[in-house]
C-alpha cells in the first residue's frame, strides 16, 4: 500500500517562512501528478500546487503564486513545498496527495488542482499563521 507522509508543518508570523515535505513510499508503480492541498476548519479541501512527475511542470493556486514553490526529488520520492511571505489566510491543515491512475493527465492543469483525481492522501501536517 502507498504511504504519504507530510512533515514541517508549524506555527510561524505572518511573513515567516516554512517548507513542507512529503515521503511516497510503498508502491512501485509511477506517480503521474502530486499536489499539495489544504483545508481550513469550515471549509472544502482546495489544491495548493501540483507537479506533473513526468515532465516537472507545476500549477500553482492563485491565492499562492508567487509565494509558494512546488518541487519533487523522484529520486528519494519526496515532494516539498516552500511557502513564502505567509499570511494568517494561510492557517490550514496542508496535505499531500498523489495521483497513480493517470487521472490528472486527462484533465487541464487547472482541473488537477481538484482533489478528485488524488487515490492516495497523507495524513496532513498544520501549518498556522498568526498576525
Amino acid at each position: 500500500q502507498v504511504q504519504l507522509v507530510e512533515s514541517g508543518g508549524g506555527s510561524v508570523q505572518a511573513g515567516g517562512s516554512l517548507r513542507l515535505s512529503c515521503a511516497a513510499s510503498g508502491y512501485s508503480y509511477r506517480r503521474y501528478c502530486m499536489g499539495w492541498f489544504r483545508q481550513a476548519p469550515g471549509k472544502e479541501r482546495e489544491g495548493v500546487a501540483i507537479i506533473y512527475t513526468g515532465s516537472g511542470s507545476t500549477t500553482y493556486a492563485d491565492s499562492v503564486k508567487g509565494r509558494f514553490t512546488i518541487s519533487q526529488d523522484n529520486a528519494k520520492n519526496m515532494l516539498y513545498l516552500q511557502m513564502n511571505s505567509l499570511k494568517p489566510e494561510d492557517t490550514a491543515m496542508y496535505y499531500c496527495a498523489a495521483d497513480y491512475r493517470g487521472d490528472t493527465l486527462q484533465m487541464t492543469a487547472i482541473q488537477a488542482l481538484g482533489v478528485l483525481p488524488y487515490n492516495y492522501w497523507g495524513q496532513g501536517t498544520q501549518v498556522t499563521v498568526s498576525s
